[in-house]
Formats: structure tokens, sequence, C-alpha cells
């Protein structure tokens, strides 16, 4: 995890590998979540309407001003005029869709829009630091987990799971975000979560731990 960055040629073998395993990990993504909300659904008893799938952190080969790029979108997902993406929200607050417009600076954003509202704070920043030894505090918590209860309680949001690294105390507040973008992508719907699964704070993720 703690390699350095690193450009590999499309045309050679490295690079064809990488694009396959990219390819195939982003299909696994789009299995996993449609399995997810059959689920839902199925619990439900309701019947799927529409769906919107949008990867993010991924690279596409694109056509811009007549050049063959390769665009990484990191931390952003695509956003041409007419394609619709899913941004979401906190767990205590509305995320939306929304479809890429005909924009001035397309050339500089290259039809890219977020993916979320995106943090103010890092997870050690929210959760604070101990001492592995004394276990006292190295860093204290910018959040707590009374903090985390009160917003969702505030906002009639079931939680089940999800650690204080994850509270609305941690991000930026969509609309705001939203608003520096609206002459590149508009608003289609806006949606109100109504409950929240998400691991627990005592879940091991060897991604994030």
């Amino acid at each position: 995890m703690d390699s350095a960055p690193v450009a590999l040629d499309s045309r050679a073998q490295e690079g064809q590998d990488y694009i396959a395993a990219m390819k195939l990990a982003g299909r696994y993504a789009y299995a996993g979540r449609d399995w997810v909300c059959e689920r839902v659904v199925k619990i439900l008893g309701a019947s799927v309407l529409d769906s919107v799938h949008n990867h993010h952190n991924f690279a596409w080969r694109e056509t811009h001003n007549g050049r063959g790029l390769w665009v990484v979108r990191k931390g952003a997902t695509p956003a041409f005029p007419g394609q619709r993406a899913f941004v979401g929200g906190t767990m205590g607050e509305t995320s939306v869709i929304l479809e890429g417009i005909e924009n001035n600076q397309a050339w500089l954003s290259l039809y890219s829009t977020i993916h979320g509202a995106g943090r103010v704070m890092g997870r050690m920043e929210a959760t604070g630091k101990r001492d592995r030894n004394s276990g006292e505090w190295k860093r204290e918590p910018k959040v707590t987990q009374e903090m985390m209860d009160a917003w969702v309680n505030e906002a009639k949001v079931e939680l089940r799971g999800g650690g204080i690294d994850e509270s609305p105390h941690c991000y930026k507040r969509l609309p705001d975000v939203l608003a520096e973008h609206s002459e590149s992508v508009r608003v289609v719907h806006t949606l109100k979560p109504l409950g929240v699964a998400m691991a627990g704070k005592d879940v091991y993720d060897p991604f994030k731990d």
C-alpha cells in the first residue's frame, strides 16, 4: 500500500494486464451493487423502476479535442451531456442523481464531476489516535459517537453499523459542493435516506486499518 505512483505504457503487457484487471474489478463492483439492490428490493417486496451505475477511481480511453487520452478519474466520475450519475451524500443527508450538461469548462474537466461531497477531515482525525501501550490519547478525536447519533437521529435515519469516521461531521455539505458544479451538471432527482447499513466500527478493514 506504500508504493510510489507508477506510470504504465498501455501498449505494453503490464499496461494491458492492468487494464484487464481494472475492468474485471469494475464488473465485480457492478455485480455486487446489483446483488445488494436485488436483496433490498426482495426484502421490501418492491420492484426496481430504474438503476444508475457509475464508476469512480477508474480509467477510460476517450477522445478529447481530437486527441485519444487515458482519462483517470480519481475521486471523480464521468458526466458527459445526458449521462446520469449517482452522487451520495452522508448517512444523514440527501443524495442525488444528476446528469452532465454541455459547458464551457469541459476542456478542463474532461466531462467529469464529483462522486461525493468530499471530506473535511481524515478518518484518524475523526477517530483520534491512542498510544498502543498506554492507551492514552496521542490525538484527541474530533467526532464522538454521541455527535454522530444526534445527527442521524435528527435526520430520522435508521443506522446499522457505521463508525464515527463516516459521520456527517467528516464531510462537506453536498448542496454546497453541487452549487460549485452547477455549470456542468444538473440534479435530476434528490433522494432522502431512510436507513443506512455499514460495516460496524469493530469490523477490521485491511485497506483502511
